[in-house]
């Protein structure tokens, strides 16, 4: 396991570590990363700039998936398919089963980032990255990223 730690002080600093973040999905190859935190940590704000950064063509307008549950951002610069989970609302993994959520895990031609992954942990593949964000005191967050070596 490998672990990185990012800080972005301000909201300013997002769109920075959403493009490491970006660069390190797209040249790892990661089709799975999920995303933990408490509400209001940032999570839907860091997804949504590692969206633009991937360059998906449905970019604008990101924006959390919550009564949707999942949200197609299009296609990414490197030619694969973005979607966006947020799995808040779910009781179980079944009701995941029930959208199709492994459907679009299993689709190598996709990359999911998955909000509240716990909701359907059995379902997520060994293989993934996991990035945590933690709201800090001067309301700076710090990004820990998690990746199988």
């Amino acid at each position: 396991m490998s672990t990185t730690t990012y800080t972005i002080p301000d909201l300013a600093a997002v769109d920075g570590v959403a493009a490491e973040l970006a660069a390190l999905i797209v040249e790892g190859g990661h089709r799975t990363v999920t995303f933990d935190g408490e509400m209001g940590a940032g999570k839907t704000t860091l997804i949504r700039s590692i969206v633009a950064a991937m360059g998906a063509d449905g970019c604008d307008g990101a924006n959390s998936p919550s009564f949707a549950i999942a949200n197609d951002y299009g296609r990414a610069a490197d030619g694969r398919n973005v979607y966006h989970f947020d799995l808040y609302r779910l009781e179980s993994a079944e009701e995941a089963m029930d959208i199709g959520f492994e459907d679009y895990l299993d689709d190598p031609d996709n990359v999911c980032l998955i909000e509240w992954p716990d909701r359907a942990e059995e379902l997520l593949p060994a293989e993934l990255l996991r990035v945590g964000i933690e709201l800090q005191p001067d309301r700076s967050r710090l990004v820990t990223v998690t990746a199988a070596d």
